[in-house]
This record gives structure tokens, C-alpha cells and sequence, in this order.
């Protein structure tokens, strides 16, 4: 039991996933730091409120709108790196293997018998009948 949870653990895969995980926290923190000291404070330039501090009291209640704000304009930077760094690239590496596989085909079709064979063929293993490479 000791050894296959060894084994398992030591898998590349679940490596690879634990230091993926750690480093999307990482990189969670240091957007939220710039979101809430960098971005925000910037927003004031356009005549924009600093949301970090934008509360209001609701009875004994401080409700705390502005970080919030803070955490979901981290959220959509975080979305959009993840947009423009991973998905449109495996997008677009996705598509042109497909490309790739669309334009060298590997079966063809027998003129005589119309059976699946391979694009190498010179001749159908069905029957037999001599194929013209073109």
C-alpha cells in the first residue's frame, strides 16, 4: 500500500500538477497585489475613487465594496492571461496539427473494389488490382 502511494506521488503528472498549483497561487497573489497597488490607485488619474477603501455601512455592518471590485478586476486579469497565454496558443497549435493531418491523408480508396487502404499502397490487398501513383 506504502509503495503504490509512492508511486503514485512520484508520477510526473501529479508533480507536474502540484507545481502548477502552487504557482497559480503565486501568481493569484502578485495580480491581486497589482490590481490593489498598482492598478487602482492608477484608476485616479481618470478621475476614478480608489475601490480598495470604497465601503459602506449597512446598521452595525461595514460592507467592503471595494475589495471586491478589487478581487473581480483581479479575476477577469488573471482570466485574460490565462486567455492569451495558454488557450489561444493550444488553439492554435490544436488547429494546425489538424491542418497538418488534413492535408496528408493516410488511406485511400481503391478505384476497382472502393475499399479503405493505406496511401503507400501500390497495389489493393483486396483484389489485388495494380494502383496508379500519381
Amino acid at each position: 500500500m506504502i509503495s503504490g502511494f509512492r508511486e503514485f506521488i512520484l508520477r510526473g503528472n501529479v508533480i507536474d500538477l502540484a507545481v502548477a498549483v502552487v504557482l497559480a497561487g503565486a501568481f493569484g497573489l502578485v495580480i491581486a497585489s497589482f490590481v490593489g497597488d498598482i492598478l487602482t490607485p492608477l484608476l485616479g488619474l481618470l478621475g476614478l475613487p480608489d475601490f480598495s477603501t470604497a465601503s459602506f455601512a449597512v446598521g452595525d455592518a461595514d460592507v467592503r465594496y471595494g475589495a471586491f471590485l478589487n478581487a473581480l478586476i483581479a479575476f477577469l486579469v488573471v482570466a485574460l492571461a490565462i486567455y492569451l497565454f495558454v488557450v489561444r496558443p493550444a488553439n492554435a497549435f490544436e488547429e494546425r496539427r489538424q491542418r497538418g493531418a488534413e492535408e496528408s491523408p493516410t488511406t485511400k480508396t481503391c478505384p476497382e473494389c472502393a475499399s479503405e487502404i493505406p496511401a503507400a499502397a501500390k497495389r489493393c490487398p483486396m483484389c489485388t488490382q495494380p494502383l496508379h501513383t500519381a
